[in-house]
């Protein structure tokens, strides 16, 4: 039986537009789905929206319309998103359907019936924008909001609770006995701090009187149920609970939420304790991502930094954005979003590594092989290299993405386009096709096809449209092309030489940067160029009796980097694996630095790289450079550059 797979997202709220935010969680979770499908996983994919609560009633009031005909207009503006954006939810859910409404209802009046619902005078503060209320305790000085920063009002009224306090020790007891539950590990403890207080039970209700627009509860028909409350139970409402059992045990039992991390509290203590006093099981796990920063504030509507994807996918197209989106945030951490970044990222790694990579390929293949894939010969140890890296890459990115770490997982198989960019550099197969070396030539484009099948066929969840066109390009069926088979992904092999490939304009058009555009004079301007004068050679004395040039000095290319990740190297002690930024292009870097510096204290750093080192493998890991440090007795310092924001690929000297 195959294993199966449930993801969710939240669901947004219909009074605004959808953002960045929004789409990088909806993206993240489609591209999960995707990926648990290529391991041969049975999944499932919801999203939805949240309908119900004050801002909605406002929200209408001010467009003069009720509250559902405001929902119905509002709620397309997400779906055709998704649509735009290739998400592929297997269901939709809106909290203003029968179905879900149904369920609601049935679990109130069973926590009523059983006393876990009670009446209760509630004198305290209420936040409308996160429609929250908060102790006195809770609240910021000047009686603001804690999450939103925003005045709240006072209110003394009637309401209807929820016994959740009763379930603190509970849930303390089942988080810290099943690790995996909430992710990361600090969120975790985010929540366990949280728990450390006491905690009060939840005010689930709110009366007409003050918010029409909600579920009615069952057993009052003076109160509407709370938001927060009714949406949570979206999660179990759309896959059967309490209307297909089948369905529901086969779904929740491997269910996980992904949330953004300014939700962590409702998802990590009310959604779980409202579980168990239904009596479910938990979720396999909550993962709580980041936030997408527009420098050092997070994006806001009231900020007015927003970022419209709309906008981002007609300057990068759809599947560049999916694929940016998941290589620049590390999960579970905030990223900065500029859309110099991602100009920078499409260029690198789409535009320069994987598209030249494809580009060279299949036009060698064209153009001395009639357009077909070429039979192989004897393999030698360069393309067994490659075919060792290739062969490797589907194990390290299924782990990546069953860690929850899509950026490792995928720059993982952009390491493959570089190796392959480097290996067509060393076999030149351009020369060989000049030396009349046919076989020869044939084993290198079959050995470059081969990679670009299995590349493509892991960057199928990301890229689905742009993978699925280079695939077809390589011969592969329409049906083919669109399935990314894991078995076949593993193995080496499965182009039949033969095969027509057939010719490709551009993949990924390169993206000029503004600055670039800034910096190009207007055509009827342009000087002619000027060769430079020869440059009268000096020797430079470097101490005792060595001496070199200064041509031999500047044979070294010397460059500023960006330290992006860092992580000790398994089995040795002296060395981390440092992720590297220089100018747009990333690049793996080994360094002996271990013992000296921990990954936390170089992570963001801007070093300085000898950048034309020969690429060497170092513990199985390919060091694309080398660091400068100093070195006294047994301290060692690094050689980095003085202020945080120099940019990284800057040459030195």
């Amino acid at each position: 039986m195959a294993k199966s797979y449930y993801v969710t997202t939240p669901i947004y709220y219909v009074n605004d537009k959808p953002h960045i935010g929004h789409s990088y969680t909806t993206v993240l979770a489609d591209i999960l789905t995707r990926f648990h499908a290529l391991f041969g996983e049975d999944s499932y994919f919801l999203t939805g929206t949240d309908e119900h609560g004050q801002k909605v009633e406002k929200a209408a009031a001010k467009r003069n319309m009720s509250p559902l005909e405001h929902c119905n207009e509002t709620v397309v503006r997400f779906q055709e998103l998704w649509k735009k954006l290739g998400i592929k939810n297997s269901d939709f859910i809106r909290t203003t359907e029968e179905r879900h409404m149904k369920i609601v209802r049935m679990i109130l009046q069973d926590l009523y019936d059983r006393g876990l619902i009670y009446k209760a005078e509630y004198t305290g503060h209420y936040c409308v924008p996160c429609e929250r209320y908060f102790t006195e305790k809770d609240l910021l000085e000047g009686g603001l909001c804690p999450d939103c920063h925003r005045p709240t009002n006072e209110l003394v009224e009637s309401n209807y609770f929820f016994k959740m306090g009763q379930y603190r020790d509970w849930l303390v007891d089942y988080i810290k006995s099943h690790p995996g539950f909430i992710q990361p590990e600090f969120r975790a403890n985010e929540t366990l701090g949280f728990l450390r207080k006491e905690l009060g039970d939840l005010c689930i209700s709110r009366p007409k009187s003050r918010l029409s627009w909600g579920i009615e509860l069952p057993f009052d028909k003076d109160y509407v149920c709370y938001v927060w409350f009714d949406a949570l139970i979206n999660y179990i409402s759309a896959i059967g609970y309490g209307s297909d059992q089948a369905k529901f045990e086969k779904w929740w039992s491997m269910a996980h939420h992904i949330v953004g991390k300014d939700i962590l509290t409702t998802h990590t203590v009310y959604w779980p304790t409202m579980l168990h006093a239904i009596g479910l099981p938990m979720p396999q796990s909550i993962f709580a991502h980041g936030w997408w920063m527009s420098g050092s504030e997070k994006m806001s509507k009231s900020l007015g930094n927003v970022v419209n994807p709309m906008d981002m996918i007609d300057v990068f197209g759809v599947d560049a954005f999916r694929y940016c989106l998941m290589a620049e945030m590390v999960l579970g951490q905030d990223a900065s979003f500029t859309e110099e970044s991602f100009v920078k990222r499409y260029n690198s790694d789409l535009a320069n590594d994987l598209g030249n990579m494809l580009s060279r390929a299949v036009k060698l293949t064209i153009k001395n092989f009639d357009g077909r894939i070429p039979e192989p010969g004897e393999y030698e140890d360069v393309d067994k290299e490659l075919m060792t890296l290739v062969q490797a890459a589907p194990a390290a990115l299924r782990t990546a993405v069953e860690n929850m770490r899509l950026d490792r997982g995928v720059d993982e198989v952009m390491n493959v386009v570089r190796a392959a960019n480097r290996y067509m550099e060393k076999t030149a197969p351009w020369t060989l096709a000049k030396q009349g070396n046919t076989a020869r030539l044939g084993t290198v484009l079959y050995t470059a096809a081969e990679t670009m099948r299995v590349v493509s066929g892991l960057l199928l969840p990301v890229m689905p449209e742009k993978m699925k066109e280079l695939r077809m390009t390589l011969g592969l069926s329409e049906a083919d092309a669109v399935c990314g088979d894991y078995e076949k992904l593993s193995s080496w092999g499965v182009l039949t030489p033969g095969t027509a490939v057939k010719d490709i304009t551009a993949l990924f058009p390169r993206i000029v940067p503004k600055e670039e555009e800034k910096a190009e004079p207007p055509k009827a301007e342009k000087k002619a160029e000027t060769r430079p004068e020869a440059k009268k050679t000096e020797t430079v004395a470097v101490g005792g009796d060595s001496v070199v040039t200064i041509d031999e000095f500047f044979r070294s290319q010397l460059k500023t980097a960006k330290v992006l990740e860092a992580e000790k190297v398994e089995g040795a002690d002296k060395l981390l694996k440092l992720k590297i930024e220089v100018g747009s292009e990333q690049r793996t870097l080994v360094a002996g630095i271990a013992k000296a510096y921990t990954p936390e204290q170089v992570v963001g750093r801007t070093i300085v790289i000898v950048a034309n080192l020969k690429p060497a493998k170092i513990r199985g890991i390919e060091s694309q450079g080398m660091l400068l440090a100093a070195k006294s007795g047994d301290t060692l310092r690094l050689i980095a550059v003085d202020g945080g924001d120099f940019p990284s690929g800057c040459s030195v000297g």
